[in-house]
């Protein structure tokens, strides 16, 4: 049983990390169609309204709940002893939290991109977009290593990681405005 949770798990997750950055991608370039003239502005910002509506609510909710749930029955199979000895598990648990804050964000500016209000620049989607990224970084480590000690070893790394999207990030903008 708990082999079949801990796979309809790991499908959870790969499915919401990906509407996630699916999502967020949309955005990049529902801020970006703003510059064209109308028609076309109208019926692509109404074209990834309907597409980002589709991905949250069919992909993204399914995904987390599933991701949830599956997760929360495996530590109910594993026991209270178990989960309280594994304090790798604790924290993995406030990322997903984070993560869960993100995905609830990320309906708010499907919301104010509906109302056509100023949410961010492209470049600031295409960041928002990495956090994710840094995120299922340390939680694919947290579950692999299942050590506190060596997961705090990794986070200088991590964060190198996050610079570097940063700067390339920034690098590939100069590039695409030449």
């Amino acid at each position: 049983m708990i082999l079949y949770l801990k796979a309809l798990h790991i499908f959870g997750f790969v499915a919401w990390f990906s509407g996630l950055f699916y999502l967020v991608r949309m955005f990049v370039y529902h801020v970006e169609s703003g510059a064209k003239p109308e028609p076309e502005k109208g019926i692509l910002q109404a074209q990834f309204l309907l597409m980002q509506k589709r991905v949250y609510k069919i992909i993204c909710n399914f995904a987390a709940v599933l991701t949830w749930s599956c997760g929360i029955a495996m530590i109910c199979l594993y026991g209270m002893d178990w989960f309280v000895a594994n304090t790798w598990l604790h924290v993995k648990l406030v990322l997903l939290a984070i993560l869960t804050g993100y995905h609830i964000y990320c309906k708010v500016i499907i919301g104010k991109l509906e109302r056509n209000e100023e949410v961010m620049s492209a470049f600031g989607f295409r960041l928002f977009n990495e956090v994710p990224s840094l995120l299922l970084l340390a939680i694919v480590l947290l579950a692999s290593l299942r050590s506190m000690e060596e997961f705090v070893g990794t986070l200088p790394y991590i964060l190198a990681f996050g610079v570097a999207i940063f700067f390339l990030a920034k690098m590939y903008k100069r590039i695409r405005e030449k």
